[in-house]
């Protein structure tokens, strides 16, 4: 078998060192140990290449696409640093293997956080720098001559003379004889050598996804598989009480009815069948201890808890005192409601639990704890657990979260054979992990030239570190939870913010698109139009004041300005929005333009962004994300809401919980500013962008601030 290595753990100090001490060449040690040849005569210097005597090289993806484009991004930053073309490369998923794929920044085999690019940059790159080095040196043993003097292109290595040259594939069996090259040795691409990274590329899985033979988690269908339809008890911690399994049983084509401790499946030959045999089940419930939850309670206790001192985040300045001295004091309240995921492809996994292991087909972004989960309740060591991870139909967060393997192991057990536990839509929006009902209490004062002397910030809702990670919590403070507005882009003399942890009984919360800075810029970014306006001065100037000491977000303010056609007169309940930030590595600007009918109703017509992501993989791809991030935050800012009454969840399918509608989805523009900094996330950027974008472009439509969502038409009746 092949020797492969650990993906090392890399910040920018060890970074910097690496490039420092090369004379600035990006050089990093991946602790490789020698190469061996396969039984099947592959090349594999390291855990994510191979290499056969056909040429063909396999890539070992060790992040899950999920609609977010890195399946074709990653694999260009190995085609990039090993000289092929992006179409020879063949990619297959990682297995489980926090050692060999776990991720350098999050520490597990995970993806989300906007984070595929900046935690793989340098690996993958150096990956792919070390196999090009090992097959340069291979041709140069072979030809007798210095293998600095040796180059490669397209999959050749070039000799020295300039006419002969060696295929990878007729140097593979001596390629994996060498020894790892020296660290020294591998020096990357600098960004002006890049041939593929940095321009647009159709992306590797479109044609499968358009003709179907890209397989998702739902598409699994291993011999034997048997579907279940599952109802989970509809209010958190309840249980079934009584299930017609006979009513059920009498259905054609069920099979089995299986009763876990808060949930009832029913087993069988087809989808169709299932779903008729759980109506059948009439089951009822015993709601438990949260039967009396309701949105009234949640937000009477947010009310509460919000007038509490919060743990420190960030203090500068005296900040009383400045509210004080204040020409101009403004207090606030935003609040921002529980919102589902509601991703395309609802929750579901195939399960195949047997005496002596377990198998999993399932698209899931969160593999190691899916591993761990699964070993615990089937009681067989981790080793036992095998997943076929897929391609996702959309995340969002929401797979982080690993419950809907956890019940399809507790159907599984009870089932002989392979079953795939498919969730309803229904079962999929009222048993979700939601972002945080968040209610935030500010306060900003300013100067008689409307200049920002104080400005406080107080959040108060669930801390989803506090669950997951509690070692990530610093004094209180969920670095999530204020991400976004800790640490602003703008020059401020006094600030104050805190978090305040509040936890409402019978709901359960995680990350969304977006994570902190979801609700945290709609915030900051509102309460920035807010003193702007206090202030009489125009949006756009007043920030460009509070950015001057901000190059690159300065940069795409300007620029987004420029393009939006900012300062233009607009016909009578029409307004133009804008929004800047610095979140996930990345600077973004955007501006909205909205139109208000009489009747309240909010048509967004175009937006516009420029952003400043660093050094860039795909372009394309930033701006599919560009697009598809506004519109995924377009729609809650218009539509999202779950609430609670008598416990349950009180929306059920996309009816109650309406998505954005093709004829209303406005243009999508992107303009990316050239930079030579280090690669930023795109996926989130524009889904935080949005909301406030929207709602400064209303206020500046109606003169009606927007500081509660989702919007209400009724807030805007002229």
């Amino acid at each position: 078998m092949s020797n492969t290595f650990f993906a090392p753990r890399l910040n920018r100090r060890n970074f910097l060192k690496a490039s420092a001490a090369l004379g600035g060449s990006l050089v990093v040690n991946l602790g490789v140990a020698a190469n061996s040849l396969l039984a099947a005569q592959e090349f594999a210097p390291n855990a994510f290449i191979r290499i056969d005597r056909r040429g063909l090289v396999t890539f070992v993806m060790p992040q899950v696409e999920m609609g977010q484009g890195i399946y074709t991004a990653q694999a260009m930053l190995i085609a990039e640093e090993l000289d092929v073309s992006l179409d020879d490369l063949r990619i297959e998923a990682a297995p489980v293997n926090e050692a060999l794929y776990g991720h350098p920044m999050l520490r597990r085999q995970t993806t989300g956080g906007s984070t595929s690019i900046r935690a793989f940059w340098t690996p993958l790159r150096v990956a792919g720098a070390t196999a090009r080095r090992l097959l340069m040196q291979a041709a140069a043993t072979e030809w007798n001559v210095d293998v600095a003097s040796c180059r490669t292109q397209d999959g050749f290595v070039l000799h020295p003379d300039g006419r002969t040259r060696r295929a990878y594939s007729e140097l593979v069996d001596r390629a994996a004889s060498l020894p790892q090259p020296p660290a020294e040795a591998i020096t990357l691409k600098q960004p002006s050598d890049f041939k593929l990274l940095g321009t647009a590329r159709k992306r590797l899985d479109t044609r499968g996804k358009t003709n179907g033979t890209l397989k998702y988690g739902i598409d699994a269908l291993p011999a034997g598989t048997r579907i279940a339809a599952i109802a989970i008890s509809p209010v958190l911690g309840g249980k079934p009480i009584s299930v017609n399994q006979t009513a059920a049983l009498a259905i054609k084509g069920v099979r089995q009815v299986v009763i876990t401790d808060d949930s009832v499946a029913v087993v069988a030959d087809h989808t169709g069948a299932a779903k008729k045999g759980l109506e059948a089940a009439a089951i009822t419930w015993d709601d438990g201890p949260n039967r009396a939850v309701s949105q009234v309670d949640i937000l009477r206790l947010l009310d509460e808890k919000s007038q509490q001192a919060g743990a420190v985040a960030r203090s500068e300045g005296d900040v009383a005192a400045a509210l004080s001295a204040a020409a101009v004091r403004i207090d606030a309240v935003y609040q921002l409601p529980f919102l589902a995921h509601t991703a395309m492809e609802p929750m579901n996994c195939t399960v195949h639990v047997r005496n002596d292991a377990c198998e999993l087909w399932v698209g899931t972004q969160n593999m190691s704890s899916a591993k761990q989960a699964t070993a615990a309740l089937t009681g067989l060591p981790p080793e036992k657990v095998i997943i076929h991870n897929h391609i996702v139909g959309g995340g969002f967060g929401r797979r982080l979260e690993v419950d809907g393997i956890v019940h399809a192991v507790k159907i599984g057990k009870q089932v002989k054979g392979p079953v795939k536990v498919i969730w309803s839509r229904e079962e999929d929006i009222q048993h979700g992990y939601y972002r945080p009902y968040y209610y935030d209490r500010l306060s900003g004062g300013i100067d008689g030239a409307g200049n920002p002397v104080a400005w406080s910030h107080r959040i108060s809702g669930s801390s989803i570190f506090a669950r997951i990670a509690p070692a990530a919590m610093r004094n209180g403070v969920d670095p999530d939870g204020v991400e976004g507005a800790s640490h602003l882009p703008y020059k401020l003399p006094a600030i104050h913010v805190e978090f305040k942890q509040v936890e409402p009984q019978g709901v359960l919360t995680s990350w969304w698109r977006g994570v902190g800075p979801s609700h945290n810029i709609f915030v900051v970014e509102s309460f920035i139009d807010e003193l702007a306006a206090a202030a009489k001065m125009d949006p756009v100037e007043y920030r460009k004041r509070l950015l001057s000491e901000n190059p690159r977000a300065l940069k795409v303010l300007q620029l987004v300005a420029e393009k939006a056609g900012w300062g233009n007169v607009l016909p009578e309940r029409q307004g133009r929005g804008v929004a800047v930030q610095f979140a996930f590595g990345t600077y973004l600007a955007m501006v909205a333009d909205v139109s208000v009918a009489k009747d309240g109703t909010v048509r967004v017509t175009r937006i516009v962004t420029a952003v400043d992501c660093g050094l860039t993989v795909n372009p394309d791809t930033i701006a599919a994300q560009m697009e598809g991030g506004a519109l995924y935050g377009l729609t809650a800012a218009l539509y999202g809401a779950i609430t609670f009454s008598e416990g349950r969840v009180e929306q059920g399918n996309f009816d109650t919980y309406p998505p954005l509608r093709i004829d209303e989805a406005p243009h999508v523009e992107t303009h990316i500013v050239p930079s030579a900094e280090a690669p930023g996330g795109i996926g989130e950027a524009a889904t935080s962008a949005v909301f406030p974008a929207v709602t400064n472009a209303i206020f500046a439509a109606t003169a009606k601030r927007i500081r509660t969502l989702p919007i209400n038409p009724e807030d805007l009746k002229a």
